[in-house]
């Protein structure tokens, strides 16, 4: 058996290289997407659209029990309310809010809270107030 020798011309190295370019340097540097044949053909007449959701329910960013805006405004309570303040009671969540420059709505709704009553966690804050928090974590 005669074997020959691995290596390749000059030519046949340089056409090697540019075949595998696209896939040496990815997507960002003009790479995957150069080549014409490597752009994805688009859905035919008849065919739905693609799409990156899969069939059926998804799950949204709302957990069972809240609405979107209720969602939103815990959130608003908690970027005023850090975690060096809970455990504590109204006074303690009222100057940790007024220490993180609260708007006065936040204000407002803190000091509806019960003076006796020590929180844990935001959620039982939120709850305090008279807001509903989610039914099941995912």
């Amino acid at each position: 058996m005669e074997r020959g020798s691995s290596k390749h011309a000059p030519r046949v190295d340089d056409q090697m290289s540019q075949e595998v370019n696209g896939l040496v340097q990815g997507p960002g540097t003009g790479g995957s997407r150069v080549d014409e044949f490597r752009v994805p053909e688009p859905a035919g007449e008849d065919q739905p659209e693609v799409t990156t959701a899969p069939a059926g329910d998804t799950r949204s960013g709302t957990p069972q029990g809240m609405t979107s805006e209720d969602v939103e405004a815990r959130s608003r309570l908690g970027r005023f309310i850090t975690m060096s303040a809970l455990p504590g009671d109204r006074a303690a969540l009222l100057a940790n809010a007024r220490a993180n420059e609260a708007p006065d709505d936040v204000l407002a709704e803190l000091e509806r809270l019960p003076e006796d009553t020590r929180y844990q966690t935001v959620s039982e804050v939120w709850a305090a107030l008279g807001h509903t928090n989610e039914t099941t974590r995912w």
